[in-house]
């Protein structure tokens, strides 16, 4: 029989998962033992562990964005925090350097769907693309900055955000947690954190505080999240990732240096898992972790 006639299907290409390659992105940096809000910035305009922002608009990054520009930037050896779309840097007389590759950023859109006779608008997540000011044409490392002066055992700033909030915490125990039926957040007494290789005690203590903090918000009474008490459960391990995430973002803002937890491996490994089953956990939390800085903010505000 002659075949010579007959047409070859080229096999479909998976559809684009915007979820699944973001979670692919956070997963990455979790397998090789790093998450990626637990990294510092230094250099450039960037001060150490630095909130990205938009360069044109002046605004910072939220949610998931903080940690994609995060990861970008420990990939690729950015130096400084600012951030733009092409058309951005354009409009400000800059070039792209060739073959510079752009690093994507998410925002939701809507989109109307007829549903039983009624148009609903419907949120959807879409893509964009942006490059950091170190991919820039014009650009021209700084000089290496002095070493920062080591933190003073009281932050006034931050006892200051802290005490905004009005939330109870009582230095008591050895152990830090935030107890949902009382309300209330336990920190070891602040002599009980020892300056280490990889942090002072002063950075221990308050981004384990920020930690319990961002715990504290999710009280039903606040923003009402689903706070499991029973460790290993998907709950348990999706909170306690808002809370890191969020310490993350706090310590960023308030400038403190993220410390991992002295057990960082084992909630790398329970993060791991709850990311592989879900993969639309990771863009959740970091919404998650947004909106309770947000919601700390404003009381700090007050």
């Amino acid at each position: 029989m002659n075949n010579t006639n007959k047409q070859v299907t080229e096999p479909k290409k998976p559809a684009f998962d915007l979820y699944q390659t973001i979670t692919n992105t956070i997963i990455s940096h979790l397998e090789e033992g790093t998450a990626p809000w637990h990294k510092k910035w230094v250099g450039g305009n960037s001060t150490p562990f630095s909130l990205p922002i938009n360069f044109s608009t002046n605004r910072y990054y939220k949610g998931i964005n903080i940690l994609l520009l995060w990861s970008a930037a420990s990939k690729n050896q950015f130096t400084t925090n600012e951030w733009a779309t092409l058309k951005q840097w354009n409009e400000k007389k800059e070039k792209i350097r060739k073959n510079e590759k752009s690093s994507m950023i998410v925002y939701f859109d809507m989109m109307e769907k007829e549903i039983e006779g009624e148009v609903e608008k419907i949120p959807f997540l879409k893509y964009s693309k942006v490059f950091n000011r170190s991919q820039l044409e014009s650009y021209t490392p700084t000089p290496a900055e002095p070493e920062l002066p080591l933190l003073v055992e009281r932050l006034e700033r931050v006892e200051k955000f802290v005490a905004n909030t009005k939330a109870d915490v009582k230095h008591q125990g050895y152990d830090a947690c935030y107890i949902p039926d009382q309300d209330v957040i336990h920190m070891p007494s602040k002599n009980s954190f020892i300056n280490t290789d990889e942090m002072t005690a002063t950075e221990g203590y308050y981004s384990t505080l920020m930690h319990e903090l961002t715990h504290w918000t999710g009280h039903p009474k606040r923003l009402d999240r689903k706070l499991s008490t029973k460790f290993g459960s998907n709950p348990y391990a999706e909170e306690e990732l808002i809370a890191e995430i969020g310490a993350a973002f706090l310590s960023a803002a308030l400038n403190i240096t993220n410390a991992p937890k002295k057990d960082h491996a084992n909630y790398i490994a329970t993060w791991l898992q709850v990311l592989k089953q879900n993969k639309y956990a990771i863009v959740g939390a970091a919404r998650s972790a947004s909106k309770a800085v947000d919601y700390l903010k404003s009381l700090s505000n007050q």
